[in-house]
């Protein structure tokens, strides 16, 4: 019998065995057919490119979704492929918990084939995810953390260290204001692994430039009331009074000190290890100006960054943070050094970003080989309100430190893993 595929096949001219047959080989070979003709696109044609952050807590503000925003933009900036590859940016919450964030890039690594993880807020969740990409030869990017342990004690040939670390914040600080002579120093520091590199890096400098640490107060995280520290820091006479604080706790600490008058008489000054730009925006100029601040990015610090700025403000409404703006920098660097390599394996990548120029918002930069980037850092003091020209212009450059000042030594065998 003949059968014609354009006309209709009574049902009765074929027993229901052969009938069936018939019907099951069509339907297979329309699948194969929408198989070939359409190939799905396989996980290891896209580069993944994960974005661990703070989506939720303390540090939504300085990171969160305008991390991921900076990961997005440099992926469409450096052309959404990269060796050939189509670049796809994911990304998740940490909630700040190092057990939640390891699942996330347990998961990210071993099923979801993502090459690369960058921002990584606190200490304890960066260092997590550095030690399981070390074992599963994925690339890390730490833009957020601070701990200076990253390049030193804990180092990895497959991660990099972005962020002004806490040497460069309190050493480099430090150093910059003991150059106009020896000053006692009183410290308010928060009981955690970061506040303690703070004021033991700061402490070194203070002492070996002839200064005097006179006293030290510890808060615990998420400090709702800092009369007590603020007293004892007033009552010391310190000149300087270092705030080894961060984020929201920080945030109410200048608060307070505002209202308890500190800083505001020419003999107690203010000195904030890290702050970010988002912090001075919450708090008002009313309230932090004078405040002396140090950081590797400022949105006006250039052509290069106020580019980039404005592009990212038009986006978010808000001007990037520096960890934000390292981001940034980062995920380009890493796709020009995919794209030189010719693979994401995480060695070959790593190796081929050391070894690449980097332009650090229209200043020279360097990936030394334990994964610290090394650049200059801009010293600077809060305007006040009449001195600000406009929404967003809170800083004036009092000065420079450089990098040698900023970065400790590479340390032994940190770059012959």
């Amino acid at each position: 019998m003949n059968v014609t595929y354009g006309g209709t096949l009574p049902a009765r001219s074929l027993g229901s065995h052969r009938l069936r047959s018939l019907l099951w080989g069509l339907v297979a070979f329309g699948a194969a057919g929408l198989l070939f003709s359409a190939p799905a696109v396989r996980a290891e044609d896209t580069l993944k490119i994960g974005v661990l952050t703070d989506e939720s807590g303390p540090y939504a503000d300085a990171s969160g979704a305008g991390a991921i925003l900076a990961a997005e933009m440099a992926a469409e900036d450096f052309g959404t492929r990269a060796n050939g590859r189509k670049i796809e940016v994911v990304h998740a919450d940490t909630q700040n918990k190092p057990d939640v964030a390891l699942a996330i890039a347990r998961r990210w690594f071993d099923r979801d084939n993502v090459s690369a993880v960058v921002d990584l807020p606190v200490t304890p969740v960066a260092y997590a995810v550095q030690q399981l990409a070390k074992q599963s030869n994925r690339t890390v990017m730490i833009t957020a953390s601070a701990a200076s342990e990253f390049t030193s004690k804990n180092c990895s040939l497959v991660s990099t260290h972005w962020a002004d670390d806490t040497h460069a914040l309190a050493a480099g600080t430090a150093k910059r204001l003991m150059a106009d002579g020896p000053a006692d120093w009183f410290f308010i520091t928060v009981d955690i692994s970061f506040g303690a590199a703070l004021q033991r890096d700061a402490t070194q400098v203070i002492e070996r430039a002839g200064g005097k640490v006179l006293g030290s107060t510890k808060h615990p995280p998420n400090n709702p009331d800092f009369a007590s520290q603020l007293l004892q820091a007033q009552a010391s006479g310190a000149r300087y009074i270092g705030l080894a604080s961060v984020g929201g706790d920080l945030v109410n600490l200048l608060k307070q000190a505002k209202e308890f008058g500190i800083g505001q008489d020419g003999k107690q000054s203010l000195i904030a290890f890290l702050v970010y730009i988002t912090d001075i925006h919450s708090l008002g100029l009313q309230v932090s100006q004078g405040l002396t601040v140090t950081s590797g990015f400022y949105w006006d610090q250039s052509e290069a960054a106020r580019t980039f700025a404005k592009r990212f403000f038009a986006k978010r409404q808000a001007m990037p943070t520096k960890d934000q703006a390292e981001i940034y920098a980062a995920v380009t660097h890493y796709l020009k050094a995919v794209d030189a390599a010719k693979t994401d394996e995480a060695s070959a990548v790593n190796r081929q970003m050391r070894e690449m120029p980097l332009d650090y918002f229209g200043t020279p930069a360097s990936l030394r080989g334990d994964g610290r980037l090394l650049y200059d850092l801009g010293l600077y003091r809060v305007k006040s309100p009449s001195a600000s020209k406009s929404p967003w212009d809170y800083y004036e450059r009092i000065g420079t430190i450089s990098r040698t000042d900023a970065f400790l030594d590479a340390a032994p065998g940190c770059t012959e893993q």
